[in-house]
């Protein structure tokens, strides 16, 4: 720098420093004015985008995908594409250490590289450039975050693609640009501003590319249950399914019946107090989630196995001190009837009686992987069409159907050998409260109606008797 632009900066700070503003309060008023912005722009996400709900998290769920937060996508992306370069790509530490090592000392460099006093955007060309480019660059990284490298096809059309618009060509910009001013090109600010351009039009015409012929899979969403209702009602629809079969629908059962193996076996009822007052909430968690193999309950915890998560277990566990221990008051919207009661004459559907009656009842035995005469009801199709007795399982008007004689308590005999059972009562450890079998004779004798629709069809209110006046 010589002595005639030392002299020109020198006169410019010293009629900015004769201008400046004073520190208290005009410096601190604008430091008051942008934090109370982004103040109230947090308090207006967290109201009204908050964060998406998400079960606990759960070690041994290995359908689950870590990501890192939304500001290092871009170079998780980064890894992930040059993980496909042959040969470099295995090496992980030039990925991970080595090429960001080297990006962060250009970036420190640079000031030392372009030397210009001048803060004219001309003449500092080279500066501008490769920020533009990276800044670029890790924005379309992070878009295409979310793409794979390999097509469900096995196609590497993406993985190319994306490796062009985020590694080979903003690479080969960059190099261009250092040797163009080292070599003294910097003067012409046209080659840096075309090259530049060129470079990221081809970025951006090529991630637009992959993201356009990329089909993003269907998510399965993930139901959380935020307050207590619904963490009850979901605690409830798990215990049906895996609980009912060995404690009965209220946790009364003290002897197991009806449970290959462990027939007969001793319990202590789980709604009593022997249970509820003596084993903490973690102490019920640790047993539903490890189980008890010596006394043949096997674990549920998907930790040790089984097929429950660590939000799901904890359902249970809300579910059972709410219905069962006195000491916490149940919410009155946690209290609704298993299905609306039926008017006289009203024949009651499937999706609407039957299946929550299925659902709390039957599931837990009759489902796939359980021993139950491969008669399955998890869905209206099934509960017509198997068993090994399907064709008298469930006969339209037939009172005298298998499911309606088992839930009367009337044992079904084999035919062939008249003192053995067939088919025993059900369910085996308690009988059906009579209006949950009076739902299941009115469904079956009016021709098992699947939807509300259907069943209105065939429902006759009941007029009073024609009355004459002398």
């Amino acid at each position: 720098m010589n002595e005639e632009t030392k002299k020109k900066i020198n006169a410019r700070y010293e009629k900015e420093l004769n201008k400046g503003e004073r520190f208290w309060p005009d410096s601190i008023f604008k430091d008051v004015v942008v934090s109370l912005g982004i103040f109230i722009l947090l308090v207006l996400l967290a109201s009204f985008v908050g964060v998406a709900p998400e079960p606990k998290a759960d070690p041994s769920d290995t359908s689950y995908i870590p990501r890192p937060e939304w500001y290092f996508l871009f170079l998780f992306k980064f890894l992930a594409l040059y993980g496909q370069i042959p040969l470099l790509g295995k090496i992980e530490w030039l990925a991970t250490v080595l090429i960001p090592g080297i990006a962060v000392g250009v970036l420190t460099l640079l000031p030392f590289i372009e030397k210009s006093p001048d803060r004219h955007y001309a003449k500092r060309a080279l500066s501008i450039s490769v920020m533009t480019i990276m800044v670029v660059g890790i924005i379309l990284l992070t878009l295409m975050s979310e793409i794979p490298t390999v097509s469900a096809d096995g196609s590497k059309l993406l993985g190319l693609l994306q490796a062009a618009a985020g590694l080979a060509i903003p690479g080969v910009a960059m190099i261009v640009l250092f040797i163009a001013s080292f070599t003294g090109r910097q003067t012409n600010p046209r080659f840096f501003i075309w090259t530049t351009g060129l470079t990221v039009v081809s970025m951006i015409i090529i991630s637009g590319m992959v993201m356009n012929l990329h089909t993003p899979p269907a998510v399965e969403e993930t139901e959380v249950a935020n307050t207590v209702v619904d963490q009850i009602f979901a605690g409830q629809d798990l215990y049906s399914v895996h609980c009912t079969e060995c404690h009965g629908d209220d946790g009364s059962v003290a002897v197991i019946e009806g449970v290959e193996g462990l027939e007969g076996e001793k319990i202590t009822p789980i709604n009593s107090h022997d249970v509820l007052y003596t084993i903490t909430d973690s102490a019920m968690y640790e047993v539903i989630a490890y189980g008890r193999p010596n006394a043949g309950m096997t674990p549920f915890g998907k930790a040790y196995g089984g097929e429950l998560s660590r939000s799901e277990i904890d359902y249970i566990v809300t579910y059972m001190r709410y219905m069962w221990d006195d000491r916490f008051e149940i919410p009155a919207e946690a209290l609704k009837p298993l299905f609306p009661p039926l008017a006289e004459g009203e024949v009651p559907s499937y999706e609407v009686h039957i299946q929550p009656i299925v659902k709390r009842y039957c599931i837990s035995c009759h489902r796939a992987g359980k021993e139950n005469n491969n008669y399955l009801m998890t869905s209206y199709e099934e509960i017509l069409t198997t068993g090994d007795n399907a064709a008298n399982n469930i006969i339209a008007g037939d009172e005298n159907s298998y499911l309606l004689q088992v839930i009367q308590e009337h044992a079904i005999m084999n035919p062939e050998k008249p003192a053995e059972e067939l088919i025993g009562v059900m369910p085996p450890n308690r009988a059906l409260k009579p209006n949950i079998v009076d739902v299941f004779i009115r469904w079956i004798m009016n021709g098992m109606p699947q939807t509300a629709i259907d069943a209105a069809a065939l429902f006759t209110i009941p007029t009073p008797e024609a009355t004459t006046t002398p």
